[in-house]
């Protein structure tokens, strides 16, 4: 390749970002394209009207959103897409038509909603199909060199591609003087002197990942011309930066024991403006969520006499704020004896769940009850799962870190619980602490609007736990 060549790519954020914009750009444009081209007037795009398109891109970027528009494994798909599109845009529409005060009278023409609906999927579908032919295409991938060594290659590979289909490896440094041989599905990359430069430039690399062992460090010479390149512009990143950016949690088998340098909490934690919202926040939406269930109390009743056979509710002890126990109300999803054995984790296909149970837990009505402990002020709506003692006792001596989610109230939901798939081993545990941790790090008003946006896709795709 020739040396002065650079790539093209969009980092996570960047993809997103434009995705959002284009979407709303594409379908005004194309309703404007309408209105000019037919006699459309249901939709119009001027400075008298101006409200309405920002209501409909405030429409569409939330139900997008909450339909998986914009999770970027999904949007390569254009199979999948055209299924979200399809959902996003009938429920954008219906909210836009049901809402008149902010949005236009129903025409007179009933048959302008119909163009309405298509010039709006059509739009979305002829962009997304380019979005996947080109943007999503390998040309556009962020091309990164690796520096490190050892068995744990592999592992950083991976945890780097799995999560941006757009992220690629093509190839390693080695970080310091070891003799380690293991073979990696990326080639080792040789350099001499002060050649690592230009092996960027050939190679093309849009950005330096260096995630040398603490017990071994980066030699003197590489660091020096790491320092050179970072000066000449390249991006040189560290592992667990990047790792914490693109999987949006904390990769706390990584970093020992150097804990508060890895967790600078988010400031949040002590801000009280946030802290009188999030509570706000909670009392709110808990209100919201006792009302639905006296609502749907007749439905649970009843599913609870035929499917269920027992109480209906039942409590549980949990660890709160600070590991402070308290208790958990919950609408019964097992048979009445689950435990009879003792403690256990709930399985994937548990067959202690009851069917009725099953439903329950899919559509996360079960948690409805919960609402009150956090009306209580011992949960809060979003926060890390509350455990068992005996479970939290057991996963602290294995897994780094484990009590450190108890430094904020339990919740209802979580960033851990709309990203996480089911699982009950220790693996899955640790992976579910690093989203905790991340949001413990991170929690914001953005964060908490974009956990709920996501529990409602949870609960839509109905892929409760």
């Amino acid at each position: 390749m020739p040396a002065n060549k650079t790539s093209i790519h969009f980092d996570i954020s960047e993809r997103k970002v434009l995705l959002r914009l284009i979407d709303i750009a594409v379908v005004l444009a194309m309703l404007y394209m309408v209105s000019q081209l037919f006699n459309f007037d249901y939709f119009k795009i001027n400075a008298v009207h101006w409200v309405w398109s920002i209501v409909l891109g405030i429409y569409l970027t939330i139900f997008a959103t909450i339909f998986e528009l914009y999770n970027l494994q999904k949007a390569g798909k254009f199979e999948v897409t055209i299924q979200n599109i399809i959902l996003t845009t009938s429920v954008t529409v219906l909210f836009y038509l049901l809402t008149p005060f902010f949005t236009p009278e129903l025409p007179e023409n009933r048959l302008q909603i119909v163009y309405f609906y298509i010039s709006i999927n059509l739009s979305l579908i002829l962009w997304r199909y380019v979005y996947v032919t080109f943007v999503s295409a390998a040309r556009f991938n962020k091309r990164v060199l690796l520096i490190a060594d050892g068995p744990e290659i592999e592992r950083i590979i991976d945890s780097l591609e799995a999560s941006d289909p757009n992220y690629k490896v093509v190839g390693y440094v080695k970080s310091g003087e070891n003799n380690y041989t293991g073979q990696h599905r990326v080639s080792l990359l040789e350099f001499k002197n002060s050649e690592l430069f230009d092996l960027v430039k050939e190679h093309t690399i849009s950005e330096v990942v260096v995630a040398a062992p603490a017990y071994e460090g980066i030699t003197l010479p590489l660091y020096n011309q790491l320092l050179h390149m970072l000066e000449s512009g390249v991006s040189i990143r560290e592992y667990t930066q990047v790792y914490e950016d693109i999987n949006r949690r904390v990769p706390v088998q990584q970093i020992d024991q150097d804990f508060y340098k890895f967790f600078p909490f988010s400031r949040s934690n002590q801000n009280k403006l946030y802290l009188f919202f999030h509570r706000g926040l909670d009392l709110f939406l808990s209100v919201i969520g006792l009302v639905l269930g006296l609502l749907l109390s007749p439905i649970v009743f009843i599913g609870n006499i035929i499917g269920n056979r027992g109480p209906l509710f039942y409590t549980q002890e949990r660890v709160g704020k600070n590991g402070i126990p308290f208790k958990i109300f919950k609408l019964r999803s097992m048979v009445v004896d689950a435990e009879k054995t003792g403690a256990q984790f709930a399985q994937k296909g548990d067959i202690r769940v009851t069917k009725f149970g099953r439903f329950l837990r899919n559509t996360r009505l079960d948690e409805i009850p919960q609402f009150l402990n956090v009306i209580k002020g011992e949960m809060s709506i979003i926060g890390p799962r509350p455990e068992r003692t005996v479970f939290v006792n057991e996963l602290s001596k294995k897994i780094p870190f484990y009590e450190v989610r108890h430094l904020v109230k339990p919740g209802v939901t979580g960033w851990a619980q709309v990203n996480a798939d089911y699982g009950s081993t220790d693996a899955d545990a640790l992976r579910k602490l690093q989203f905790d941790l991340y949001y413990i790090k991170h929690r914001s008003f953005f964060l908490d609007i974009s956990i709920i946006v996501k529990t409602l896709s949870t609960i839509i795709f109905y892929r409760g736990q």
